[in-house]
């Protein structure tokens, strides 16, 4: 997060704040968007900055929602993290924890899945 820039952050229930501040992960097969198709966008829940289009979502039988493309410039790129060989992503706006992307498993076309944690995500439906 830029230090020019003021930023309104949504306040997190405890839940929310151990995944996104924290870097946690959800339970698998937990996250209300793991099932879940609609039409519309993946937002930010902490600052509400628009991450995923749902048209980039698919069901990679992972137990999170999986996504093969971000919008462009949403979210960064961190390290390797622990016990996962994917490396975790955070929103670029305000540094929320986002879960974990992966390459080369050939799930679409695009070769990567973006693993979410679905507490990590609002979804807004498209008009």
């Amino acid at each position: 997060m830029s230090s020019k820039e003021k930023i309104r952050l949504n306040k997190l229930t405890s839940e929310e704040e151990e995944v996104i501040v924290k870097k946690g992960t959800e339970r698998p097969y937990s996250g209300k968007y793991d099932d879940f198709y609609k039409k519309g966008i993946y937002v930010c829940k902490r600052c509400g900055a628009p991450l995923y289009k749902s048209e980039s979502k698919f069901d990679a039988h992972c137990g999170w929602p999986a996504f093969d493309q971000e919008i462009q410039g949403a979210v960064e790129h961190g390290e390797s993290a622990g016990l996962f060989s994917g490396t975790e992503v955070h929103c670029a706006r305000c540094g929320a924890h986002l879960g974990h992307v992966f390459k080369n498993e050939f799930f679409t076309r695009k070769n990567t899945r973006f693993c979410v944690n679905s507490i990590s995500l609002t979804f807004v439906p498209a008009k």
